[in-house]
């Protein structure tokens, strides 16, 4: 058995059959052909040598490839070998089934009512394609995926929010109730297992199951807290649309592209990565490549649509001749392309005039048309020269090998000059110490953020490709899309998405930036948006990515002044097999882990530090580095740390934030700066860690005098607030009563044995 997959909770299999079957797709979006006297199809479904329907009915390449028709229903269904594992389409490099997607469901009081686990299993020459994606759907939930290809594999998804409404419904999965990520390449065994934070005690109202599966990516969308409140509907909607592709090859040891026969006439073998090699037709050709006798000629001229000609039209093998009338000449391909001659005239002395005074200016014109060629072709070597010291041939070769789900765009030098105005200075938007951002408007009317990067060294090429492959995937609310690069330019060239609200920073310690927003709730939530980015980076990209500089000042606001972070210059990606990465110091004075700085032992935990001094600087309204402080004061992660231990917290926070939060939500978030600012790693908390505090948090929003009027002490302090408030709008009260009166006012009664 070629793929072996296996269900658990059998308990719940009666219910999973009742939801019904998927029916098959379309046929196969190929002309292939299956060997002399065999089937080609069974039902919707084309089947193409080497595949082949019957087991040692010599129809299929080997017993690999041999597949079974079932005639029994009305419909004939194709299942892979003799396995109940129906296909739906097969393509010259691909083949689909259907997925099954885990759930677990909850009662009120966070018992388990059911559940449904899953894992599968190929064996060569078939393998899980990369356009699928592992996706996890909840508010209370995480899902890990392990499997093998040539070493372990495992990643996760992490599915957190809080209420319904801030369930967004745009179709996209990210990361608040649905979740994403990528699988590597050349995996063949995958096993979902489903986790739940607080057993959905806290969401249970609006979701009360969480679920988790492999599918093709775009196949599922995602509506929000419509599918979260509806798993019945949702389960059943994946069952019927989302299916998972699989890769297939003819295995290497079989036969080689290097023999004559792997591939018939008129094809061409190309090797696979990981192993293998497939067999496709030359251009102007098609059939089977893979029988006797290979792939046939074409008739371009049959087809006028695809191929235009408005003269004579003469098939070629491989391709076709179109030419104009006799007597006429011109471009046979375009319409009104062939002209007649055009009739001779007497030589006049009028045309001799014309010819004397216009040849000259013929000859000049054509010198200058010579030497603005030389120029432009210099140009163009020039800038083929840069674009393969940045590393644009290797960047195109692993976006090919990608196919569309690499979202990069490789952008020309003409196009940025012009979005820029060839780089103006009154375009500069902001320095730092890996380039200048400049801000352009594309062709498109997008606005977009331009940096231009310093001088890249030539052997890091690779290491900057990889790099600029893994951000385009990133795909999170909270962190700036970076859309393409430009190669051309002696210095590589990016293009992210223009975030128009400033920095943090600004807002932070500017009195232009605005302050009457940054209210103790806002601030919370910027914390979380921040801490939530980092958690993605640091454990649910393909590869960990350690940020290396998070600072304010790269933390941008959008016009919700929602928090995204920016600048992933000093970023470095961390093997799935280290914990650590031997680097050079880079960061910024003020937000740099001391234990990265004194041992170069770049870690996760090195970014957990810097959000610390963030954090600390967004309770504070203090800058990390104060010139004009005194030498006790001068660090702030120095200053903060003690204020804690000796309990002088509240004399170090914001008047704002004294006004607002609560005495226990203040402390509770200088404990976990304290926390975050250890001097050893080890004893920091996790980005997850931090992300779960601050979302507990921010749903304590408890008055914070309500219960402690009675204090003299307190009341002093009150006192001090009201005296030092220097803000010209009111300040925003907020409470949990509404949202609580809504949550405990929905209720769905669901029946047993399905998901909810």
């Amino acid at each position: 058995m070629l793929l072996h997959i296996m269900i658990l909770s059998l308990s719940t299999f009666p219910f999973i059959m009742a939801l019904g079957t998927l029916q098959g797709s379309t046929t196969s979006a190929i002309n292939n052909i299956a060997k002399p006297n065999c089937p080609t199809r069974c039902g919707n479904v084309t089947v193409p040598y080497p595949f082949g329907i019957g087991k040692d009915s010599g129809c299929s390449l080997d017993d690999s490839f041999y597949m079974t028709c079932n005639m029994s229903s009305s419909d004939p269904i194709l299942f892979l070998q003799s396995s109940n594992i129906e296909i739906y389409n097969i393509s010259d490099s691909e083949f689909r089934i259907r997925t099954w997607p885990a759930f677990r469901c909850y009662e009120s009081n966070g018992t388990m009512r059911n559940e449904f686990e899953w894992w599968s299993r190929l064996v060569s020459p078939f393998t899980f394609a990369q356009k699928n994606k592992f996706t996890v759907l909840g508010c209370d939930d995480y899902s890990l995926i392990r499997g093998t290809k040539e070493t372990d594999f495992s990643s996760g998804c992490l599915g957190l929010c809080g209420k319904a409404q801030d369930v967004p419904n745009d179709g996209q999965c990210s990361g608040s109730g649905c979740c994403q990520t990528s699988i590597p390449k050349g995996l063949d065994y995958y096993n979902v297992t489903l986790h739940t934070f607080k057993n959905h005690t806290d969401v249970w109202s609006f979701n009360q199951c969480g679920l988790a599966f492999l599918g093709e990516e775009g196949s599922f969308v995602f509506r929000g807290a419509d599918d979260l409140s509806n798993p019945t509907d949702v389960w059943g909607r994946i069952r019927a649309t989302v299916n998972v592709v699989v890769d297939w090859v003819i295995a290497p040891d079989t036969r080689g592209c290097n023999e004559s026969t792997a591939c018939k006439e008129n094809s061409s073998c190309y090797e696979v990565d990981g192993g293998g090699y497939r067999c496709r037709c030359n251009n102007g050709y098609q059939g089977n490549p893979y029988l006797d006798p290979g792939c046939q000629d074409i008739n371009e001229c049959e087809d006028p649509q695809t191929n235009p000609c408005y003269g004579n039209c003469l098939n070629t093998p491989g391709s076709y001749n179109c030419t104009c009338p006799l007597g006429s000449s011109g471009d046979a391909k375009i319409a009104n392309g062939c002209q007649l001659p055009i009739g001779r005239s007497k030589f006049s002395s009028t045309t001799f005039i014309i010819a004397m005074v216009f040849g000259p200016l013929a000859i000049v014109s054509s010198i200058l048309a010579i030497l603005y060629g030389i120029r432009r072709k210099k140009l163009m070597k020039l800038r083929e020269k840069f674009f393969e010291q940045n590393g644009g041939v290797l960047l195109q070769q692993k976006i090919n090998s990608q196919g569309s789900h690499a979202a990069m765009t490789l952008f020309s030098i003409a196009q940025l000059r012009r979005a820029t105005n060839n780089y103006s200075q009154d375009n500069i938007i902001g320095r730092g110490g890996y380039g200048v951002v400049y801000k352009g408007v594309l062709y498109d009317k997008r606005v977009v953020a331009i940096k231009k990067s310093k001088i890249v060294d030539g052997n890091q090429a690779e290491q900057f490709v990889n790099e600029v492959l893994i951000l385009t995937q990133i795909i999170h609310r909270n962190v700036v899309n970076l859309l393409g690069c430009c190669l051309e330019e002696e210095v590589p060239v990016l293009v992210y998405e223009f975030i128009s609200n400033n920095t943090l920073f600004h807002h932070i310690h500017s009195k232009s930036g605005g302050m009457s927003w940054l209210s103790w709730e806002n601030r919370l939530r910027v914390a979380v948006e921040v801490a939530g980015a980092l958690a993605y980076l640091h454990s649910e990209t393909i590869m960990p990515i350690i940020h290396r500089d998070i600072k304010s000042t790269n933390i941008l606001l959008d016009d919700n002044y929602n928090a995204k972070i920016s600048d992933f210059g000093a970023s470095r990606l961390v093997p799935l097999d280290h914990e650590q990465v031997t680097t050079l110091i880079q960061g910024t004075l003020g937000y740099l882990d001391p234990e990265y700085y004194n041992t170069s032992q770049l870690t996760d935990k090195s970014d957990v530090y810097s959000f610390g001094v963030v954090l600390a600087e967004l309770i504070t309204g203090k800058k990390p580095i104060g010139v004009d402080r005194s030498n006790a004061e001068k660090n702030l992660a120095t200053y903060f740390v003690n204020s804690v231990t000796e309990n002088h917290l509240y004399e170090v926070v914001e008047q704002r934030v004294l006004r607002e939060g609560s005495l226990e939500q203040i402390q509770a978030i200088g404990d976990l700066v304290k926390r975050c600012l250890n001097p050893h790693g080890r004893d920091r908390p996790t980005m997850k860690e931090v992300v779960v505090e601050l979302d507990n948090l921010r749903k304590f929003t408890t008055h914070p005098w309500t219960q402690q009027q009675t204090f003299q002490e307190t009341r002093s302090l009150v006192l001090d607030v009201e005296q030092l408030d220097l803000y010209e709008v009111p300040l925003i009260s907020f409470g949990t009563k509404d949202t609580e009166s809504h949550l405990s006012s929905t209720y769905m009664p669901f029946e047993e044995n399905i998901p909810r």
